[in-house]
């Protein structure tokens, strides 16, 4: 069972002028597909071949670099693109707007949480708001292409809004100012998406 790469569900340039089309081309076609390409490869003819990430994730210390950072890196970007939209609204759900506030005080606040989490993650790697399996919201970063959903990562559960800052996701258009990509972002974000997750 082949996992495939996901289509965006929008042009790559539908995002400018914050997230620009080269970038979005470059990203998908090319780093997100050799991740999938590297992973299928890595599962190929194994008991995990038909295997949920989920699950494989659950126990990925058990398995070979080459399935935690290429199953990571299909999966992460898979979960990322769909939390981009070129159609802008941040209007909240009232039980996600609810949560944020009992968990980061405001909006505004969890904002600045999730912008420096992203902005202090040294290297590569991901900003994820996740849901705990107590309902809590937190926020965390991992390096590379590790996720809260594998058993090796301190902080655990269910991501609900992730972040690439690998500079592959940025660096055509904002160099090394990882910061101005990081405000773009939130021009962007699908909160439905965030929504459905979340109550889910």
């Amino acid at each position: 069972m082949a996992f495939k790469l996901p289509e965006l569900g929008f042009e790559y340039d539908a995002l400018e002028p914050h997230i620009d089309a080269k970038t979005m081309e470059t990203h998908h076609s090319k780093h997100h597909a050799a991740y999938l390409k590297k992973f299928n490869a890595a599962i190929e003819n194994t008991e995990l071949d038909q295997k949920t990430p989920a699950t494989i994730f659950s126990k990925v210390s058990a398995y070979s670099d080459a399935i935690r950072n290429n199953g990571g890196g299909f999966y992460n970007h898979a979960l990322f693109w769909q939390f981009l939209t070129p159609q802008q609204n941040e209007t909240l759900d009232p039980k996600l707007a609810d949560a944020i506030n009992q968990y980061f005080g405001t909006f505004e606040k969890f904002k600045e949480e999730f912008s420096d989490a992203a902005a202090k993650q040294f290297g590569s790697g991901w900003a994820w708001l996740v849901k705990k399996s107590n309902k809590e919201l937190v926020i965390t970063s991992t390096p590379n292409q590790d996720n809260p959903l594998m058993d090796i990562n301190p902080v655990k559960g269910t991501p609900i809004l992730c972040l690439d800052v690998w500079e592959h996701a940025y660096y055509l258009k904002y160099q090394n100012r990882r910061p101005d990509y990081i405000k773009a972002f939130w021009n962007v974000v699908n909160w439905r998406k965030v929504a459905e997750l979340y109550n889910n």
